[in-house]
Protein backbone atom coordinates (compact mmCIF):
# COMPACT_ATOMS: atom_id res chain seq x y z
CA UNK A 1 0.00 0.00 0.00
CA UNK A 2 1.28 3.54 -0.89
CA UNK A 3 1.61 6.02 1.54
CA UNK A 4 -0.54 8.43 -0.20
CA UNK A 5 -3.19 6.13 0.62
CA UNK A 6 -2.38 4.88 3.84
CA UNK A 7 -5.57 4.18 6.17
CA UNK A 8 -7.32 2.61 3.09
CA UNK A 9 -8.51 -0.80 2.57
CA UNK A 10 -6.44 -3.47 1.02
CA UNK A 11 -5.33 -3.19 -2.53
CA UNK A 12 -7.85 -5.97 -4.05
CA UNK A 13 -10.67 -4.48 -1.98
CA UNK A 14 -10.10 -1.02 -3.22
CA UNK A 15 -10.15 -2.54 -7.05
CA UNK A 16 -13.26 -4.45 -6.06
CA UNK A 17 -15.04 -1.28 -5.03
CA UNK A 18 -13.40 0.64 -7.81
CA UNK A 19 -15.45 -2.07 -10.17
CA UNK A 20 -18.75 -2.33 -8.73
CA UNK A 21 -22.14 -2.08 -10.81
CA UNK A 22 -21.79 1.40 -11.43
CA UNK A 23 -18.53 1.27 -13.12
CA UNK A 24 -19.16 -1.89 -15.11
CA UNK A 25 -18.15 -1.15 -18.62
CA UNK A 26 -14.77 -0.46 -19.00
CA UNK A 27 -13.72 2.21 -21.01
CA UNK A 28 -10.98 1.85 -23.57
CA UNK A 29 -7.89 4.06 -23.02
CA UNK A 30 -4.81 5.59 -25.39
CA UNK A 31 -2.97 5.33 -27.57
CA UNK A 32 -6.05 7.87 -29.18
CA UNK A 33 -8.48 8.16 -26.73
CA UNK A 34 -11.73 7.94 -28.40
CA UNK A 35 -14.22 10.96 -27.44
CA UNK A 36 -17.84 9.63 -25.93
CA UNK A 37 -20.57 10.74 -28.51
CA UNK A 38 -22.58 12.54 -26.21
CA UNK A 39 -21.42 14.91 -23.85
CA UNK A 40 -24.84 16.27 -22.02
CA UNK A 41 -23.75 19.63 -23.14
CA UNK A 42 -27.48 20.44 -23.67
CA UNK A 43 -28.69 19.30 -19.63
CA UNK A 44 -24.95 20.91 -18.36
CA UNK A 45 -25.68 24.35 -20.20
CA UNK A 46 -29.66 24.02 -18.69
CA UNK A 47 -28.55 23.64 -15.14
CA UNK A 48 -25.48 26.27 -16.02
CA UNK A 49 -28.34 29.08 -16.62
CA UNK A 50 -30.63 27.83 -14.03
CA UNK A 51 -28.44 28.04 -11.47
CA UNK A 52 -27.08 32.15 -12.89
CA UNK A 53 -30.85 32.67 -12.50
CA UNK A 54 -30.92 31.64 -9.14
CA UNK A 55 -28.17 33.89 -8.62
CA UNK A 56 -29.81 36.63 -10.49
CA UNK A 57 -32.85 36.39 -8.38
CA UNK A 58 -30.57 36.93 -5.30
CA UNK A 59 -28.61 39.55 -6.39
CA UNK A 60 -31.63 41.52 -7.06
CA UNK A 61 -33.43 40.68 -3.75
CA UNK A 62 -30.05 42.26 -1.69
CA UNK A 63 -29.50 44.89 -4.36
CA UNK A 64 -25.81 43.12 -4.88
CA UNK A 65 -24.57 43.40 -2.29
CA UNK A 66 -21.63 41.89 -0.80
CA UNK A 67 -22.57 38.99 1.20
CA UNK A 68 -25.88 38.77 0.12
CA UNK A 69 -27.70 35.83 -0.96
CA UNK A 70 -25.48 35.77 -4.42
CA UNK A 71 -23.02 34.69 -2.48
CA UNK A 72 -24.40 32.77 0.51
CA UNK A 73 -26.34 30.01 -1.78
CA UNK A 74 -25.70 26.54 -1.61
CA UNK A 75 -22.67 25.78 -4.68
CA UNK A 76 -21.72 23.30 -6.61
CA UNK A 77 -18.73 21.36 -6.38
CA UNK A 78 -16.48 19.92 -3.54
CA UNK A 79 -15.89 16.37 -2.61
CA UNK A 80 -17.96 13.82 -4.78
CA UNK A 81 -19.80 11.14 -3.34
CA UNK A 82 -17.99 8.39 -4.23
CA UNK A 83 -14.66 9.88 -3.14
CA UNK A 84 -13.08 6.34 -2.11
CA UNK A 85 -14.11 4.67 -5.44
CA UNK A 86 -12.35 7.94 -7.30
CA UNK A 87 -9.71 7.31 -4.79
CA UNK A 88 -9.07 4.00 -5.48
CA UNK A 89 -8.90 4.31 -9.22
CA UNK A 90 -6.21 7.46 -8.90
CA UNK A 91 -4.50 4.80 -7.24
CA UNK A 92 -5.04 1.86 -9.76
CA UNK A 93 -4.03 4.50 -12.60
CA UNK A 94 -0.80 5.66 -10.92
CA UNK A 95 -0.02 1.79 -10.54
CA UNK A 96 -0.47 1.23 -14.25
CA UNK A 97 -4.06 0.04 -14.80
CA UNK A 98 -5.06 1.00 -17.80
CA UNK A 99 -8.63 -0.51 -17.17
CA UNK A 100 -8.63 2.14 -14.12
CA UNK A 101 -7.38 5.15 -16.22
CA UNK A 102 -10.28 3.80 -19.04
CA UNK A 103 -13.21 4.26 -15.71
CA UNK A 104 -11.52 7.51 -14.85
CA UNK A 105 -11.79 9.43 -18.53
CA UNK A 106 -15.29 7.50 -18.96
CA UNK A 107 -16.31 9.79 -16.08
CA UNK A 108 -14.80 12.71 -16.83
CA UNK A 109 -14.44 13.04 -20.63
CA UNK A 110 -17.67 15.01 -21.06
CA UNK A 111 -16.66 17.49 -18.38
CA UNK A 112 -13.30 18.12 -19.81
CA UNK A 113 -14.61 18.50 -23.44
CA UNK A 114 -17.87 21.22 -22.37
CA UNK A 115 -15.13 23.04 -21.31
CA UNK A 116 -12.77 22.91 -24.30
CA UNK A 117 -16.14 23.14 -26.69
CA UNK A 118 -17.41 26.47 -25.02
CA UNK A 119 -13.53 27.84 -25.26
CA UNK A 120 -12.92 26.89 -28.93
CA UNK A 121 -16.10 26.22 -30.49
CA UNK A 122 -15.29 23.31 -33.03
CA UNK A 123 -16.71 19.99 -32.23
CA UNK A 124 -13.49 17.86 -34.43
CA UNK A 125 -10.91 20.34 -32.37
CA UNK A 126 -12.56 19.97 -29.09
CA UNK A 127 -12.39 16.11 -29.65
CA UNK A 128 -8.82 16.27 -30.31
CA UNK A 129 -8.03 18.55 -27.58
CA UNK A 130 -10.14 16.29 -25.20
CA UNK A 131 -8.18 13.14 -26.84
CA UNK A 132 -4.82 14.61 -26.33
CA UNK A 133 -6.11 16.31 -22.15
CA UNK A 134 -6.47 12.59 -21.64
CA UNK A 135 -3.03 11.49 -23.43
CA UNK A 136 -1.62 13.98 -21.44
CA UNK A 137 -3.19 12.38 -18.10
CA UNK A 138 -1.76 9.27 -19.00
CA UNK A 139 1.65 10.67 -19.01
CA UNK A 140 1.47 12.32 -15.96
CA UNK A 141 -1.00 10.21 -13.95
CA UNK A 142 2.36 9.71 -11.46
CA UNK A 143 2.34 13.42 -10.96
CA UNK A 144 -0.98 13.88 -9.46
CA UNK A 145 -1.09 13.93 -5.66
CA UNK A 146 -4.37 13.09 -4.09
CA UNK A 147 -5.29 15.62 -1.65
CA UNK A 148 -8.66 14.67 -0.75
CA UNK A 149 -10.45 16.61 -3.53
CA UNK A 150 -12.06 15.55 -7.20
CA UNK A 151 -9.22 14.77 -9.77
CA UNK A 152 -11.77 17.02 -12.39
CA UNK A 153 -9.48 20.12 -11.62
CA UNK A 154 -6.22 18.46 -12.64
CA UNK A 155 -7.88 17.18 -15.74
CA UNK A 156 -10.00 21.12 -16.39
CA UNK A 157 -6.21 22.58 -16.21
CA UNK A 158 -4.62 19.91 -18.61
CA UNK A 159 -7.30 21.39 -21.13
CA UNK A 160 -6.71 24.60 -20.23
CA UNK A 161 -3.06 24.51 -21.08
CA UNK A 162 -3.60 23.14 -24.49
CA UNK A 163 -6.05 25.90 -25.34
CA UNK A 164 -3.86 28.39 -24.43
CA UNK A 165 -0.79 26.62 -26.31
CA UNK A 166 -3.06 26.04 -29.28
CA UNK A 167 -4.61 29.85 -29.20
CA UNK A 168 -1.14 31.30 -28.02
CA UNK A 169 -3.33 33.44 -25.62
CA UNK A 170 -4.61 33.03 -21.67
CA UNK A 171 -7.29 35.01 -22.66
CA UNK A 172 -10.19 32.90 -21.84
CA UNK A 173 -13.54 34.02 -24.98
CA UNK A 174 -16.54 32.04 -25.08
CA UNK A 175 -16.63 30.67 -29.17
CA UNK A 176 -19.43 28.41 -29.00
CA UNK A 177 -22.52 29.83 -30.53
CA UNK A 178 -25.65 30.37 -28.09
CA UNK A 179 -27.34 28.04 -30.61
CA UNK A 180 -24.82 25.07 -29.85
CA UNK A 181 -25.51 25.05 -26.56
CA UNK A 182 -29.20 25.23 -26.20
CA UNK A 183 -30.22 22.70 -29.90
CA UNK A 184 -29.43 19.37 -27.43
CA UNK A 185 -32.20 20.74 -24.82
CA UNK A 186 -35.12 18.26 -25.44
CA UNK A 187 -37.16 19.76 -22.98
CA UNK A 188 -41.18 19.14 -24.08
CA UNK A 189 -43.14 22.58 -23.83
CA UNK A 190 -46.06 24.81 -25.74
CA UNK A 191 -44.67 26.59 -29.21
CA UNK A 192 -45.08 29.71 -27.41
CA UNK A 193 -43.46 28.71 -24.10
CA UNK A 194 -40.75 27.26 -25.87
CA UNK A 195 -39.78 29.88 -28.10
CA UNK A 196 -40.28 32.49 -25.47
CA UNK A 197 -37.61 30.27 -23.22
CA UNK A 198 -35.27 30.05 -25.69
CA UNK A 199 -34.92 33.90 -26.28
CA UNK A 200 -34.45 34.21 -22.65
CA UNK A 201 -31.78 31.46 -22.62
CA UNK A 202 -29.66 33.04 -25.38
CA UNK A 203 -29.99 36.55 -23.91
CA UNK A 204 -28.61 35.11 -20.78
CA UNK A 205 -25.48 33.12 -22.21
CA UNK A 206 -25.08 36.27 -24.65
CA UNK A 207 -24.88 38.10 -21.30
CA UNK A 208 -21.72 35.66 -19.94
CA UNK A 209 -19.80 35.98 -23.27
CA UNK A 210 -19.78 39.69 -22.45
CA UNK A 211 -18.59 39.51 -19.26
CA UNK A 212 -14.90 40.50 -18.82
CA UNK A 213 -12.61 36.94 -19.91
CA UNK A 214 -12.04 36.48 -16.05
CA UNK A 215 -15.72 36.40 -15.03
CA UNK A 216 -16.37 34.33 -17.74
CA UNK A 217 -14.33 31.81 -16.96
CA UNK A 218 -14.80 31.61 -13.39
CA UNK A 219 -19.21 31.08 -13.73
CA UNK A 220 -18.14 28.60 -16.76
CA UNK A 221 -15.78 26.60 -14.35
CA UNK A 222 -18.27 27.08 -11.49
CA UNK A 223 -21.62 26.35 -12.81
CA UNK A 224 -21.49 24.48 -16.45
CA UNK A 225 -18.78 22.60 -15.13
CA UNK A 226 -19.68 22.18 -11.56
CA UNK A 227 -16.11 23.13 -9.80
CA UNK A 228 -16.05 23.82 -6.00
CA UNK A 229 -14.55 27.05 -5.47
CA UNK A 230 -11.09 25.43 -4.22
CA UNK A 231 -11.00 23.73 -7.78
CA UNK A 232 -11.83 26.85 -9.39
CA UNK A 233 -8.84 28.75 -8.21
CA UNK A 234 -6.33 25.96 -8.75
CA UNK A 235 -7.87 26.01 -12.70
CA UNK A 236 -6.94 29.98 -12.49
CA UNK A 237 -4.06 30.04 -10.33
CA UNK A 238 -6.15 32.58 -7.72
CA UNK A 239 -6.68 32.31 -4.07
CA UNK A 240 -10.74 31.27 -3.20
CA UNK A 241 -10.95 35.00 -1.97
CA UNK A 242 -10.19 36.16 -5.01
CA UNK A 243 -12.47 33.41 -6.86
CA UNK A 244 -15.44 34.62 -4.41
CA UNK A 245 -14.67 38.46 -5.66
CA UNK A 246 -15.12 37.21 -9.36
CA UNK A 247 -18.19 35.47 -9.22
CA UNK A 248 -19.64 38.44 -7.17
CA UNK A 249 -18.90 40.77 -9.96
CA UNK A 250 -19.69 38.54 -12.37
CA UNK A 251 -23.32 38.62 -11.38
CA UNK A 252 -23.27 42.12 -10.74
CA UNK A 253 -22.43 42.73 -14.14
CA UNK A 254 -25.05 40.27 -15.37
CA UNK A 255 -27.52 41.80 -13.14
CA UNK A 256 -26.52 45.16 -14.69
CA UNK A 257 -26.54 43.35 -18.34
CA UNK A 258 -30.27 41.84 -17.92
CA UNK A 259 -31.30 44.68 -15.82
CA UNK A 260 -35.54 44.77 -16.18
CA UNK A 261 -35.45 41.51 -18.48
CA UNK A 262 -37.74 38.63 -17.24
CA UNK A 263 -35.49 35.68 -17.10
Amino acid sequence: MSRRMQGRASLPARRARARDARWAAPAPVPAGIPVLPDHGLGEATRAFLDSLRVLLAAAAGDGGAPGGGGTTLQQPGGVPEDMDRVAALVELAQGGDAEAFGLLYERYVDLVYRYIYVRVGSRHLAEDLTSETFVRALRRIDSFSWQGRDIAAWFVTIARNLITDHAKSARFRLEVSTADMLDADRRVEAPEAEVLQHLRDTRLLEAVRDLKPEQAECVVLRFLQGLSLAETAAVIGKSEGAVKQLQLRAVRALHRALDGEVL
